[in-house]
């Protein structure tokens, strides 16, 4: 066999594996636990992945961990192991040891997380404009009004689709926002996020 035919079937085995995921029938399952019981579950959920479980809890930093820790476990017990496990949530004013505690508990139990400095809001701004700049939650809601061209409701379940092309962008302006700080500490960095880890995963599966 030529390199040009192995080339080509291992471009065609790669793009079968990336349907199979689509549809959900991989071999990989994938967990999400989430901080808010609508806004990360509605913008994940718009992947539209039947082997990703997504989990909106109204839990915090350590506590959401724990859930998530409980959660796969379970599934463990079912027989229905996930292989990868995610915890999503914010920092908020959280207590800072409550929140670093988290990342410890997480790292223990094999939970990865996706957090956001200050809020899950920063991921849909970077959608559209690269920040490195502190903002309140009350910047954010107004900011994202102005750029949607409407109001922005937190829990909009429609957020997902209003977005999806600028994701490619938003993956970048992560990326470099991240990169901004040689020494990571979540609970300063203020804005970041790692929830473009996340998406990467996704995006393996997804067909958009």
């Amino acid at each position: 066999m030529g390199s040009e035919d192995l080339f080509r079937r291992r471009k065609e085995l790669k793009e079968f594996k990336r349907n199979v995921g689509s549809m959900g029938n991989d071999r990989d399952r994938i967990l999400i636990v989430c901080e808010g019981e609508e806004t990360e579950r509605n913008y994940f959920e718009g992947f539209r992945l039947t082997n990703v479980t997504v989990k909106g809890t109204g839990y915090n930093t350590e506590s959401l961990v724990q859930k998530a820790i409980e959660l796969k476990s379970q599934a463990i017990r079912d027989k229905e192991k996930y292989d990868q496990v995610w915890s999503v949530f914010d920092r908020d004013s959280f207590n800072p040891k409550i929140f670093n505690n988290a990342f410890i508990l997480a790292r223990t139990h094999g939970i990865k997380i996706a957090y956001s400095n200050e809020a899950f809001e920063l991921w849909y701004l970077l959608h559209f404009n690269y920040y490195d700049t502190g903002l309140s939650r009350d910047q954010y809601k107004t900011k994202l009004s102005h750029l949607l061209g409407h109001e922005y409701k937190k829990n909009s379940p429609s957020i997902f689709e209003e977005i999806i092309e600028h994701q490619d962008d938003t993956m970048k302006n992560a990326i470099r926002l991240l990169s901004q700080y040689p020494n990571l500490n979540p609970e300063n960095d203020n804005p970041s996020t790692s929830v473009h880890q996340l998406v990467e995963e996704l995006r393996k599966w997804h067909k958009s």
